[in-house]
């Protein structure tokens, strides 16, 4: 009988078990754990000898299943480890649950054929993909594929990923958004003749075990997907793209919290095979890692076919008519009207959904709130409800003030994204006006067949929120008007400017990328704003530079390490005790800094009171080895829960 350990997708660590056959490591087995059996991993971890043998029990392993490659274990270590998870939380998010189980009719994944579709590169395009393509071989190393909107990057990075098809192995692309692959894979298509399998929340739990069971066994050569697909049983992985690098939304807010990209990065490393970051706008973390020499740093400039970025104009909003109660200027009515007589779309950009962010009371000042979040309810015009954001409360707009019992009091305060689409239906009545939002789109079918109305003319005006902002060509797209360019910038977060350029650039490189010409406008109330100035004058190098400097000089990322810690409860006086508790027991040592406990922006979230402290140490420091030699020495009472988030992305 072998004597092993077995993991489960749980917190609770390592349990041993016994085996009638010799299993390797990796093996998934079928385990008796508590009153049920579940499917766990025969673990590289020593079992615990201590245990007499007659005590455990014996588990089989799934039939005609192979074991989890040594590169998942491996990865599935160090992501525990650096994040400072239980290894089973993250052994969970590299288990589908019910895979054991297999398909009558699997579906099947054909082989891309790398020498399907040809492209006619620009001179710049070339030499950007022979230098990709010179490094291929050459084991694990960081490229980062820098071109503006509309250079090409995608045709270059498929030119990559075809010579690597000739070979062997398996390809991972990484894609911030779902939607985004909505054209995405039309070009994919075009270029290789298959569709890739795709990994993502919306496929059905059938495709979702075909598409597992394919990457385990090797069948699936080119996998395309969201953050999660980093944690798929890649068999013999030999190149990642990660797409839109610079986007947010690599970052996983809940559950183990990690950034996607900086995992990918160590995912090719355990791999041994090249990875390559794109973007039109990098994140300061991967411009520094250019600095350094840790990246190479390929660059396309210019636009394909001579299409040039779109002329941008300021729209000073400070010197508007105080009574004007339009949220489009006129001056951007003006142009949007030149577009409807040219035969010509236009697009408006405003990152707020719903109608208005803000219900108050004209008699009293009564701000409707939700009763389980320091939010305000967003008015959602179209679905008749108030909604909070954050926890998904809804309610109907009350007849009367809770506060003062005034009736019909309630007004609509600043714009969402329905706010301007009405607006703009009432101004141009004859238009095909568009709104896209999340919650305008339930499948990315949906926005297929937007794009196929937009690509059409069917559509003038397009009005919606950052989902229309990248990985879109629309060629008779000329007008972009952005409706507030200030509305990222406030508050306390570390990346606020940074978002902004990248959000704003993103969105103006939708215009002109055909044959036409185009132009953007951007609506501030702060137009002599450093970030604003940049991306009127397309100057991101100036910005870049000034975000460096400041972050050195306060010894930020990528020049510095922070981590948060998150305390919440539902007792708040108990919350706020453990916080204090545990920043009492905060290590004194040279550069490393607490700051807090103070109560977090969004200081009650779901009934849960939150508190936070920010970890500030400089870059040489052992961060993991020192948060947990802290808190090791800390009381955690029940109720209250802890949450270190290790490179935090945001401060809410």
């Amino acid at each position: 009988m072998q004597r092993l350990s077995v993991l489960f997708p749980t917190p609770l660590g390592c349990f041993d078990y016994l085996s009638d056959t010799d299993l390797t490591i990796g093996t998934f087995v079928a385990a008796p754990f508590g009153r049920t059996t579940q499917t766990g991993v025969v673990w590289p971890t020593p079992p615990d000898t201590r245990v007499p043998h007659e005590k455990l029990k014996t588990v089989l392993p799934i039939p005609d299943t192979p074991p989890l490659p040594q590169q998942s274990l491996d990865f599935i270590n160090w992501v525990a480890k650096y994040t400072m998870n239980p290894v089973g939380m993250v052994l969970k998010m590299a288990l589908l649950r019910g895979f054991e189980k297999q398909s009558a009719h699997p579906t099947l994944f054909p082989e891309p054929n790398p020498g399907h579709g040809t492209i006619a590169f620009s001179p710049e395009q070339e030499a950007a993909v022979q230098a990709l393509i010179a490094s291929a071989d050459n084991g694990f190393n960081v490229s980062l594929l820098d071109g503006v909107t509309g250079s090409g990057k995608t045709e270059v990075y498929f030119e990559l990923m075809a010579h690597q098809l000739r070979q062997s192995g398996q390809i991972l692309v990484l894609l911030p958004e779902i939607i985004l692959t909505t054209q995405w894979l039309t070009r994919f298509e075009k270029r290789f003749g298959v569709r890739p399998a795709l990994w993502h929340s919306s496929l059905t739990p059938k495709q979702r075990r075909d598409t597992y069971r394919a990457v385990l066994n090797g069948t699936a050569r080119v996998v395309v997907g969201a953050r999660s697909a980093l944690f798929l049983p890649f068999r013999d992985l030999k190149l990642i793209i990660v797409d839109e690098e610079h986007d947010s939304s690599f970052k996983q807010e809940d559950g183990v919290l990690y950034q996607a990209r900086d995992m990918a990065v160590v995912r090719a490393k355990i791999a041994a095979c090249p990875i390559v970051l794109s973007s039109a706008t990098p994140s300061i973390e991967t411009y520094g890692n250019v600095q350094t020499g840790r990246y190479r740093h390929i660059v396309l400039p210019h636009r394909f076919n001579a299409a040039v970025f779109p002329e941008v104009h300021l729209i000073d909003m400070r010197h508007r008519d105080k009574k004007d109660r339009h949220f489009v200027s006129d001056e951007l009515i003006g142009e949007i009207q030149k577009r409807l007589t040219q035969k010509e779309q236009s697009l408006l950009f405003l990152n707020r959904r719903g109608y208005a962010p803000l219900v108050l009371c004209r008699a009293c000042g009564e701000r409707l709130t939700c009763p389980h979040c320091a939010a305000w309810l967003v008015e959602h015009k179209k679905k008749s409800v108030l909604q909070c954001h954050h926890c998904g409360y809804t309610r109907q707009k009350p007849k009367n003030c809770p506060k003062c019992g005034e009736t019909d009091c309630f007004i609509s305060c600043g714009p969402g994204v329905e706010r301007i689409y009405e607006e703009v239906c009432a101004r141009f009545p004859g238009a095909h006006v568009e709104q896209i939002t999340s919650d305008t789109l339930a499948s990315p079918k949906e926005f297929e067949d937007i794009a196929a109305r937009i690509q059409s003319g069917a559509i003038d005006v397009l009005i919606g929120t950052q989902i229309l902002a990248k990985g879109h060509d629309f060629a008779n797209l000329t007008l972009v008007g952005v409706i507030d360019a200030d509305m990222g910038l406030a508050g306390g977060d570390l990346r606020a400017g940074e978002r902004t350029f990248q959000l704003l650039h993103q969105v103006m490189g939708r215009a002109g990328r055909g044959q036409k010409k185009g132009v953007a406008f951007l609506q501030s109330y702060d137009p002599e704003n450093l970030i604003i100035q940049a991306l009127s004058d397309n100057d991101r190098s100036r910005f870049i530079q000034a975000e460096m400097a400041s972050r050195r000089l306060l010894h930020m990322p990528p020049f510095g390490k922070l981590a948060a810690l998150i305390v919440s409860g539902r007792d708040k006086a108990l919350t706020f005790e453990t916080i204090a508790h545990i920043a009492k027991k905060a290590p004194f040592k040279p550069d490393f800094d607490v700051l807090g406990p103070v109560p977090a922006p969004l200081h009650l979230l779901k009934n849960k009171h939150r508190f936070r402290l920010l970890i500030k140490a400089p870059k040489e420091e052992k961060l993991q080895s020192t948060l947990g030699t802290w808190l090791n020495q800390c009381r955690i009472p029940a109720g209250v829960d802890v949450r270190l988030d290790i490179d935090p992305y945001s401060f809410f």
